[in-house]
């Protein structure tokens, strides 16, 4: 089966829709631009009750911080476990020097605990913390990538799977929003930044599949607008946002891409973002790690001798 028919009901075995599938997802970017928001809007919760609005002052002192949260949804019938690590921090600073260094080193020791317990005598109940997915939030008020956002991706992108969005897209028209998506992309493959590529449609899939396939991989990157608060419009209640000039639906194709990358995350696409972490990023690591044991005792042997 391809990854579009994954999550669909139908396809998956009764005895399987009372299976935890657990995926570890993380968000990336500069503060403001509605990285909790966005996250609160996609499984429609409240993860960040407890966060503190800090003054700016407090900003400037902040370092990256990584924190977990959990939350259960239910697709399809299906039931997933959803671990959102997120950075806040990130970018803040006045000096942002290798500001990555916190996420890329806990993503590597994911891999390291993955690794000593596959490594060990017990390998019947691994518990798999690796990041499957890291969502990359651009911001929209410049014009296309920032070198720390080039620098950030890059550092990442060979150890998960990177997805970048642009935040706040209701800042911008929809012929900014084209141009400017048209203008990451460039920069992208200007500066070799290997993203998450979606895997093709196989040639015998139906229409509408190809249909889905193609379009996902023309929203690249994702404009998103998060906002979970209620709105009535022609005479139907929405998620979204109210302007003096009008309403913006969080969930209205033609306004954003926020359903398509929900989708994307959670029903077409989670079990190839976790075949892709498992062989490649983490075969990459395991590969390192190997050598590096392997370079280590011949030296000790040498030494020995």
């Amino acid at each position: 089966k391809t990854c579009w028919k994954l999550w669909d009901g139908e396809d998956i075995p009764a005895s399987d829709k009372n299976l935890n599938i657990h995926s570890f997802l993380t968000s990336a970017g500069e503060a403001g631009l509605g990285k909790s928001t966005l996250v609160n809007s996609l499984f429609l919760t409240d993860l960040y009750k407890e966060r503190k609005l800090l003054n700016a002052e407090e900003r400037i002192k902040q370092t990256v911080e990584i924190t977990k949260r959990t939350v259960d949804i239910e697709e399809k019938g299906v039931k997933l476990k959803l671990t959102i690590v997120d950075t806040p921090g990130v970018g803040d600073a006045v000096n942002n020097t290798e500001c990555w260094r916190p996420v890329t080193d806990y993503v590597d020791q994911q891999f390291e605990q993955y690794f000593r317990d596959e490594s060990g005598l017990n390998r019947k109940n691994i518990q798999d913390n690796r990041i499957h997915c890291c969502l990359y939030f651009i911001s929209p008020f410049g014009q296309g990538l920032r070198p720390i956002d080039v620098e950030f991706m890059k550092a990442l992108q060979d150890k998960a799977n990177v997805v970048p969005v642009i935040a706040k897209a209701d800042c911008l028209t929809p012929l900014e929003i084209k141009k400017f998506k048209e203008r990451v992309r460039e920069e992208i493959d200007k500066y070799g930044i290997k993203i998450y590529q979606f895997p093709d449609c196989d040639s015998d899939e139906d229409e509408e599949s190809k249909q889905q396939d193609r379009e996902l991989k023309e929203s690249i990157p994702f404009a998103v607008i998060g906002g979970n608060t209620v709105i009535e419009v022609r005479g139907q209640r929405v998620r979204g946002r109210l302007y003096p000039w009008g309403v913006v639906e969080v969930e209205n194709p033609s306004h954003c891409d926020f359903v398509k990358l929900r989708n994307m995350l959670i029903r077409t696409h989670m079990h190839d973002l976790k075949d892709t972490t498992n062989d490649l990023h983490y075969e990459n690591y395991r590969a390192q790690a190997i050598q590096n044991m392997t370079r280590a005792s011949k030296n000790r042997w040498a030494h020995v001798v």
